[in-house]
């Protein structure tokens, strides 16, 4: 479809608006999350700080990075059969991950003191990120839209992931063969709980590399969903929350580079990361139906891309050929292709995030 024939229906809100509104939104919420409880803003346990501190570091060093990657012509591939308006952005910089994720990561570890349990995360966040790179490495060094072949990318994930579930069973005393869930209720799982977290693991960083398809979607819908997170399990695992408002923090950084027009991409080094260190911290917190909740952009997402390939195969004629659900998938392409113009897929999802981040604290 020629781009020109899609109608311009903006809210009138311009990609750096969308930051600030979040920006100063999140702040507010991890303000009065502190107040609440209150902690002191130069408490080891505080959400504000570590949100503010990591977003102000990420997004200094992108005014160094970006730069850097642009030498290098770490310039993002864009697909062929994508919405044509993307195709204008072929060759802005990507893998833009390697500055926020070890910001986020580093800072939340010196924050909580080395605690064992954010080393965990942090190190399957880092492992993940680092599955994203080869990833984004190959992409760039073929000049095409493949990176690793999937297959290589769903065992390296499947690894770091069972590693990481064995470092917990070994080491923690916490009994991970239930689930929490409202009103007091727990689902015993014995041990498929494990097949479970595994799964987490892998669905979760897959559904944000999906939403990372728009400018300044994945960071900020990422950001949402973790201070969503942190608030859901402060009071019960307050190093992790800082783990979580740590990560936040790093997303608006990127996102202060990365909104509308983006300068820089985070690429699969990022969105894997980010998606990595949601799930971890959704199982060490036994928070998984929290994590669901929050997480529901993410699951949108990867439902609308399983549901376009399957009606596709369903609805194969004598030719081979099958008929569409959407008009694309993921399901933010499908939006933009109804007219609805980037800025304005990024703000509705992002007022959904927040409807889903409260959500999660009602009934998690």
């Amino acid at each position: 479809m020629d781009a020109k024939l899609i109608p311009d229906r903006t809210v009138g809100l311009t990609g750096n608006q969308l930051f600030i509104g979040l920006g100063a939104g999140l702040s507010t919420a991890a303000l009065i999350l502190d107040w609440w409880a209150g902690r002191s803003l130069l408490s080891s346990v505080s959400l504000t700080l570590p949100l503010v501190a990591c977003f102000l570091l990420t997004a200094g060093l992108g005014y160094w990075v970006i730069p850097l990657l642009r030498q290098l012509k770490a310039g993002q591939v864009i697909r062929q059969d994508g919405p044509q308006a993307h195709l204008k952005k072929a060759g802005t910089p990507t893998m833009g991950g390697i500055f926020f994720v070890p910001v986020a990561v580093i800072m939340a570890t010196l924050w909580s003191g080395f605690s064992p349990m954010v080393l965990a995360v942090a190190a399957l966040t880092t492992a993940y990120a680092a599955i994203g790179w080869m990833d984004d490495w190959q992409i760039l060094r073929k000049k095409s839209n493949k990176g690793i072949s999937p297959r290589m990318k769903l065992t390296l994930q499947i690894l770091f992931g069972s590693v990481f579930c064995l470092w917990l069973f070994l080491t923690q005393p916490i009994d991970f063969s239930t689930i929490a869930l409202p009103l007091g209720i727990t689902l015993p799982l014995g041990g498929l709980f494990w097949l479970l977290a595994g799964f987490v693991l892998v669905a979760e960083s897959n559904a944000t590399n999906l939403t990372d398809g728009l400018d300044g979607l994945a960071a900020g819908t990422g950001a949402i969903a973790l201070m969503g997170l942190a608030a859901l399990i402060v009071s019960n695992s307050p190093d992790l929350a800082v783990f979580c408002a740590c990560m936040a923090g790093g997303c608006l950084g990127f996102l202060s580079h990365n909104h509308n027009p983006a300068r820089v991409f985070m690429g699969d080094t990022g969105s894997l990361a980010l998606g990595g260190a949601l799930a971890a911290v959704g199982i060490v917190s036994h928070s998984l139906f929290g994590l669901l909740v929050l997480s529901g952009i993410f699951l949108a997402e990867s439902l609308s891309v399983l549901a376009q390939v399957g009606y596709y195969k369903a609805t194969k004629d004598d030719r081979g050929v099958g008929k569409r659900l959407l008009k694309m998938a993921p399901l933010h392409h499908h939006f933009e292709l109804t007219g609805w113009s980037e800025t304005q897929v990024v703000f509705r999802f992002y007022l959904i995030g927040g409807l889903l981040a409260l959500l999660g604290l009602l009934v998690a």
